[in-house]
């Protein structure tokens, strides 16, 4: 596996953890519709979140939270779509990324963005 599928590895696994330290409830990993794939679909206090996570080894070209671009975000505006009409029901729904650091297996810096769109 390439070095850097098994960091985007790791930083879901990362933030699973991390999300679950924050009492959401995970619904779905890695949902997909079509070739859209939305990394965490959760719940939290009656809100749904569809939840990107980016995770980089450094910030030496840039913040991960800076490569979530307008296409992939609607991207997963299409599958949430997707997602309400087989589960339907949700009053509340917000877009979230889940920005994860990880320069050595000690140091993983955490940064969650919520209602991105």
């Amino acid at each position: 596996m390439a070095a850097h599928n098994e960091l985007g590895r790791i930083g879901e696994l990362l933030g699973l953890c991390w999300l679950l330290g924050q009492e959401f409830e995970i619904i779905y990993t890695n949902w997909r519709h079509a070739k859209v794939e939305v990394d965490i679909i959760a719940k939290k206090s009656s809100i749904l979140h569809f939840i990107e996570i980016k995770s980089r080894s450094n910030n030496n070209f840039g913040f991960p939270e800076e490569c979530v671009s307008e296409k992939k975000i609607q991207n997963i505006k299409i599958a949430a779509d997707e997602f309400l009409f087989q589960f339907p029901g949700w009053k509340r729904i917000q877009f979230d990324v889940l920005s994860i650091t990880i320069s050595n297996r000690r140091n993983v810096e955490f940064f969650f963005i919520e209602d991105i769109y």
